[in-house]
């Protein structure tokens, strides 16, 4: 699978296959092969790029993040799933929502990719940052954080330029990505300062209010 059209014109004869007969989620992986990991990893931000906290989802989303990212970077070929879930079938019409948002997205990034510092996202090499990128954006996705904007959103595009910078060979896309971190972490930190000013203002209004 080496670019965004590679894995389009895979998806959709997927859901050719689909729509004439069953086809299994484990089917789709093997299929995509590499592009395996950028459509899964790519579907699964989508819920985490809106601005609003998904408070407990978000615990169960950086984990999955953190076991795909883990199996990219050793350069496992395609996903593990359990078995429940590899062995369902997709119909037609579901095929043709996940195509919808997911040819959105990557039609879109694909205006912007072009093959740059191939040392950053070839071979071996490129499933390693790529992989250790995706654990990266699981571990900040998953920060306690609930109920405040964008604590999510900063750590899923970390993951979504990873993906993308893999599957179009251009390495800009992996520092932009390394860039979000950076964002995230500027992000999270003034939020704990935040709170520790206004934790140590409420404890020195207490004693005036007990009075």
């Amino acid at each position: 699978m080496k670019d965004i059209q590679a894995l389009h014109a895979a998806l959709q004869g997927c859901a050719d296959r689909a729509r004439h007969g069953e086809l299994t989620v484990r089917e789709v992986l093997d299929e995509l092969e590499e592009g395996s990991y950028v459509f899964i990893c790519i579907l699964f931000t989508l819920p985490f790029l809106q601005p609003i906290s998904l408070g407990p989802i978000s615990m169960i989303g950086g984990f999955t993040f953190a076991v795909l990212g883990w199996q990219w970077a050793r350069s496992h070929p395609t996903p593990w799933l359990p078995d429940r879930v590899a062995r369902l079938p997709l119909n037609g019409r579901a095929w043709a929502g996940l195509l919808s948002v997911c040819d959105k997205i990557l039609t879109r990034m694909a205006n912007w990719t072009k093959p740059r510092f191939p040392g950053l996202v070839n071979g071996s090499r490129g499933d390693l940052i790529a992989g250790v990128l995706v654990i990266i954006g699981g571990v900040l996705i998953s920060a306690p954080f609930p109920g405040i904007p964008f604590n999510n959103t900063l750590p899923a595009l970390i993951i979504l330029f990873a993906c993308v910078g893999r599957l179009e060979r251009d390495g800009l896309m992996t520092i932009i990505a390394v860039g979000w971190i950076g964002a995230s972490i500027l992000y999270f930190s003034f939020l704990i300062a935040l709170f520790l000013f206004a934790g140590k203002h409420v404890l020195d209004w207490i004693p005036s209010i007990l009075r």
